[in-house]
């Protein structure tokens, strides 16, 4: 039996599998680098043992120190996680050569696995359709378009589509460099490119007296740089054949190799259905939480138990029921070249999920409670339509009437149950960062992933969709409203899926309001609500004030907002705001009738950045001075670091006196375990290069200024 587990990882997925080792009375322990002292994971951990360093290659990819660490800190067992050496054959070998457990696959079923070039060896032998590799050296114009693919690890590291002969050679270097930062490993192959394709992948379960189970389908097409973003269980509209087809190969790529616990079976779908083995990922996914809530089990408790030989039960494993939908919310700004973002992430609330430290899912962000405040009213009942389960062991539902905030962890599994607990519809946080945490540039930026569980797809989309547009955000510019968007696009609600969802809706998802009318009267709350926070007694008087003026620039967009407005005897005057009426303020929330209809909006001061949240959604502003400090103006031309990070290499030959085109790449960042492209911001000379590879930058460094070319 396993008294005591290291994680050899970070973040969510460290805190998602404490979760499970509290309900199974293990002991756990943390490792963490210097940038992580202060983590959730690390408070969660009943012990903790430090990595020294920032960088992934020094911590976190040091297999050496976290066996150490695991011996150090009294551990019998080591569970990957994702991610960093979570399928790294070397590191699971060590573990065990150490006289640990090692929670996942032996290692010869990860070395089986963990290069795709010789799994697709493995899986072409046992006769499962796949994309045959293209040599580079062989590549011609009808072999376009193509995919570069890292041959180790994954999370979309290491990736490339190409479709003009001559982009082959550069991505084939880039995604090296990428894959060799990421894994350790820089082996890369090209693959043919199938467009308009479906991401479909099988969970598998297996133990080590050779029972493998098949738990069903998930979706994971909606991409950006070949990085998940929505993922469902069950994949929606496949043919019962092409579905079967899919399980029967999962299972016998897993009994090909011996494989004992979780593992993920990915096949690309194309349009006319033909399935093709892509990979099997040797770890714990990302996405496994809608498998959870579909089939009511708890994976991570299923991965321990076979790790100490137990079985899984006899017989057939369990029927899944309704259907889930994960969003992966991200610190990054999908409207320009989802560059990711950093800062002090304020609060993080999703309205009626809570949870102790490990769930991460914090507050209730209820905007009615706030109008039940305003008015002087108390909290009142919340109502939402559980699921139970009758005697034969399907599933009722009714509703129910609370006075509290209903139970936090709605369609959490449970380890010791085959199905979540209550098996209420609800929604459920997976988060590894918490209110006042620093998001950094050295780790992946996603905060946190928001699942849904309903009966029905559709009613499943809608409650995450509206979860996430009622969530408190604030903080660093996040990807909710794209996640949103996204959920409710027609395209999506109608499973009309494939990878190039975002290629082809994503102007639409990130365009600005075309009236701008909401974000206006999100500022005009932001205003009053700052009018009253200002004010010495401490209110709204009903007494004349003069004429008011406050600006504000809108967060990601940046445009400027001018606010002009007068308290009086008479009520609100507001410039440009016709039919709205202030019903009651406080400097957190205001009351409002806008066109006739009551709303509140709840405000958010941190320093110079404002929150407003309303059922309309939520609107983000920094204040601007009145007098704006001429030092902060840049010169035409100035090429500014979109994001902190690391210079990591100049476009080949770039010197001062060079002429470059305007979207030229001129040098690359790396931030967040990824490489992004800073290309030149017009045509002209390049006057100024400040860059220099190896060298840390902050956000706004001045890295070149391209000049205007003389007449």
């Amino acid at each position: 039996m396993i008294n005591a587990l290291l994680v050899a990882n970070r973040g969510e997925i460290a805190c998602r599998i404490f979760r499970t080792c509290r309900e199974l009375g293990i002991s756990t322990v943390a490792v963490h680098s210097d940038a992580d002292a202060g983590a959730p994971h690390v408070r969660d951990a009943d012990a903790a043992v430090r990595l020294p360093g920032d960088a992934p290659a020094d911590t976190y990819l040091r297999g050496d120190l976290i066996v150490k660490a695991a011996l150090a800190a009294g551990a019998d067992a080591v569970h990957p996680g994702y991610g960093f050496l979570s399928e790294n054959a070397a590191f699971a070998r060590a573990v065990a050569d150490a006289g640990l457990v090692w929670v996942g696959p032996s290692p010869a079923a990860m070395s089986a696995m963990a290069s795709k070039t010789r799994a697709k060896d493995i899986m072409r032998a046992a006769g499962v359709p796949l994309l045959e590799p293209v040599l580079p050296e062989a590549v011609g114009e009808r072999d376009l378009p193509l995919l570069v693919k890292a041959a180790s690890g994954g999370g979309g590291r290491g990736m490339r589509v190409v479709r003009e002969l001559g982009d082959v050679d550069a991505a084939l270097a880039s995604a090296r460099a990428e894959a060799a930062a990421a894994f350790g490993d820089g082996e890369v192959f090209l693959e043919p490119y199938v467009e308009g394709g479906r991401h479909v992948e099988v969970q598998v379960l297996a133990d080590a007296h050779g029972a493998v189970w098949a738990l069903g389908t998930r979706d994971c097409s909606l991409q950006r740089r070949h990085q998940k973003v929505i993922e469902e269980a069950p994949a929606p509209g496949l043919a019962p054949e092409v579905r079967e087809a899919l399980h029967v190969a999962a299972v016998e790529a897993a009994r090909a190799i011996g494989y004992e616990g979780a593992g993920t079976v990915e096949f690309l779908v194309s349009g006319d259905g033909r399935a093709y083995f892509l990979e099997m990922n040797t770890r714990l996914q990302v996405e496994h939480p809608v498998t959870e809530c579909v089939y009511g089990l708890d994976l991570v408790a299923w991965q321990v138990r076979v790790a100490e030989g137990s079985p899984l039960p006899s017989g057939l494993p369990p029927a899944p029921v309704g259907h889930a939908v994960e969003a992966r919310l991200y610190a990054e700004d999908p409207g320009r070249g989802w560059t990711p973002q950093t800062g002090v992430l304020h609060r993080l609330s999703v309205p009626g999920v809570g949870g102790p430290a490990g769930e991460r899912s914090v507050g209730e962000g209820s905007v009615g409670v706030r109008r039940r405040a305003l008015r002087g009213g108390g909290p009142g009942p919340y109502i939402y339509g559980p699921l139970t389960r009758n005697s034969e062991g399907t599933r009722n539902s009714g509703p129910q009437i609370h006075g509290s905030v209903p139970d936090p962890r709605p369609c959490e599994p449970v380890a010791s149950r085959a199905y979540p607990a209550d098996g209420r519809t609800g929604l459920r946080v997976d988060s590894g960062v918490a209110d006042g945490d620093l998001i950094g540039v050295h780790y992946d930026p996603m905060l946190a992933k928001v699942i849904a569980w309903a009966p029905s797809r559709g009613e499943a989309v809608r409650l995450l969709a509206r979860g996430l547009e009622r969530a408190l955000v604030h903080g660093p510019v996040t990807n909710r409203d794209l996640l949103v968007r996204s959920l409710r696009h027609p395209d999506f609600v109608a499973a009309r899926l494939d990878t190039g969802f975002y290629e082809r809706n994503l102007a639409e998802l990130t365009a600005e309001p075309s009236d701008g009318g909401d974000i206006r009267v999100a500022a005009l709350a932001a205003a009053l609500a700052d009018s009253c926070g200002r004010s010495r007694f401490g209110g709204w008087r009903n007494v004349p004030s003069a004429p008011q003026r406050k600006s504000y620039r809108t967060e990601p967009g940046g445009e400027e907002c001018e606010v002009r407005y007068r308290l009086g005897r008479d009520g609100l005057s507001a410039d440009g705001f016709p039919g709205v009426r202030l019903l009651a303020l406080a400097a957190d929330g205001v009351l409002l009738e806008v066109g006739g209809v009551e709303k509140v909006f709840a405000v958010a001061v941190y320093g110079d950045r404002v929150y407003v949240d309303s059922s309309d959604g939520a609107s983000a502003f920094t204040v601007l001075p009145r007098f704006p400090d001429p030092a902060a103006r840049t010169e035409p031309g100035s090429l500014l670091a979109p994001m902190p990070g690391t210079v990591i290499r100049l476009a080949d030959g770039l010197a001062v006196g060079d002429r470059v085109a305007a979207g030229q790449p001129l040098l690359w960042l790396e931030a967040m375990k990824m490489e992004h492209r800073v290309a030149a911001p017009a045509d002209g000379v390049l006057a100024e290069l400040h860059a220099v590879p190896g060298r840390q930058v902050e956000l706004g460094t001045l890295l070149a200024v391209v000049a205007d070319s003389p007449a």
